[in-house]
């Protein structure tokens, strides 16, 4: 199911004449998250018209700070497990 920012960055992406097929695999199949669409749509409302190297940079940078992102929270979770078990023992 097609989370309605996804939807929007789709239709702007056609709207800035990028091909269909490279529309699709951007908003579909890379920026399928209410987050990473959200942080797309925002670069294309501040830059015009980016070219399509511009525009896939910007996607692989936004992935790239979500991926991140993930690897911290884990990171986070598994430090306060540990610091449970150092408080209450196994």
């Amino acid at each position: 199911m097609k989370s309605q920012r996804t939807e929007e960055l789709y239709k702007v992406l056609l709207s800035k004449g990028y091909p269909k097929e490279l529309c699709a695999e951007i908003a579909y199949k890379n920026m399928n998250t209410d987050y990473t669409a959200t942080r797309m749509l925002g670069y294309l409302y501040r830059v015009t018209n980016p070219r399509m190297e511009d525009l896939i940079d910007e996607m692989l940078a936004i992935l790239s700070d979500r991926e991140q992102i993930i690897q911290k929270k884990e990171l986070e979770h598994a430090q306060a497990v540990i610091n449970e078990i150092y408080r209450n023992g196994l």
